[in-house]
């Protein structure tokens, strides 16, 4: 073969040192599926990040992959291809026979559940809501809370009785009071009643918040009871009674008005048929009692 005959070698032949330079460059290695198994260690390759396989979880309905690096610091991947092993490209799939993971169960107030968590001794400290509306409401959203914290929720059978109610119970260390008052904003009846009953206990030991709603009935959002919007009742008109007729429900006398909160209460799945304005005060509430 002549030294300047360049087309009398294999082109496609592979160097002496085993390296083909000649033709076509060989063909981009093939992903294969590879079950994403605790501990192994794999590369996202858009990223860079190297790390083991922590666990593969249901996230936004698509699986992902939790890599968590030497350093301990984790980071989440859609599951599928994009990822290499020893080198190689692979789409990481499922486990096999993994069953899908169950979900922490939630209470209504969207806290985890403690499986098999019993009831708290009653702590000295105490959440006073005005009524018993005010009270059903809190036990079936925060109930299964207020059981684990050890907090019994008590009536005041309206505010007016704040400071009578506060100068028997003697707030104090250890002896906290949290208090839910409907309708509290300024200028109103309910926020001088409060002012002046923090005036007669110890600072720190009592904490007064309120809504803005008329009743608690108003802090559950109107579609659960098909309306856009609670209705504006006129001041000459029982509010109870009002709202039931604009819902066009039975109101006749007292037994009407209960069974439309039970109705009402009965519509309330968890803290997302509530409005935050009600939501954020008992979580305050909650804290403050059990700080």
């Amino acid at each position: 073969m002549s030294p300047t005959d360049r087309y009398a070698a294999d082109v496609l032949a592979p160097d002496p040192d085993g390296v083909r330079r000649g033709g076509h460059a060989p063909r981009r290695p093939t992903s294969v599926p590879v079950a994403a198994s605790a501990g192994l260690v794999v590369e996202d390759v858009t990223s860079g990040w190297v790390g083991a396989v922590v666990r593969v979880e249901k996230s936004g309905g698509m699986h992902v992959v939790v890599l968590e690096d030497r350093r301990g610091a984790t980071r989440t991947f859609p599951l599928g291809p994009g990822f290499w092993v020893d080198g190689a490209p692979v789409i990481l799939t499922p486990p096999a026979g993994r069953a899908a993971p169950t979900p922490a169960r939630r209470t209504a107030s969207g806290s985890v559940a403690v499986h098999g968590a019993r009831a708290r001794v009653a702590r000295g400290s105490r959440i006073w809501v005005e009524g018993k509306h005010d009270a059903e409401l809190v036990e079936k959203v925060w109930g299964d809370d207020l059981r684990i914290e050890g907090v019994v929720v008590e009536m005041l059978d309206g505010v007016d009785n704040l400071a009578d109610a506060l100068r028997d119970f003697a707030p104090g260390p250890g002896r906290r009071v949290g208090v839910l008052v409907d309708h509290l904003v300024r200028g109103s009846k309910e926020s001088r009643i409060a002012a002046d009953a923090l005036r007669t206990v110890p600072a720190g030991t009592v904490l007064v918040l309120g809504h803005p709603y008329v009743d608690v009935w108003q802090a559950v959002r109107p579609e659960r009871v098909g309306l856009t919007q609670w209705p504006v009742i006129e001041r000459s008109i029982e509010w109870k009674l009002g709202i039931l007729r604009e819902l066009g429900w039975p109101a006749a006398e007292q037994a009407d008005v209960a069974r439309a909160w039970q109705r009402i209460l009965a519509s309330v799945r968890s803290f997302a048929d509530l409005e935050p304005a009600l939501l954020g005060r008992v979580e305050e509430l909650i804290d403050f009692v059990t700080a």
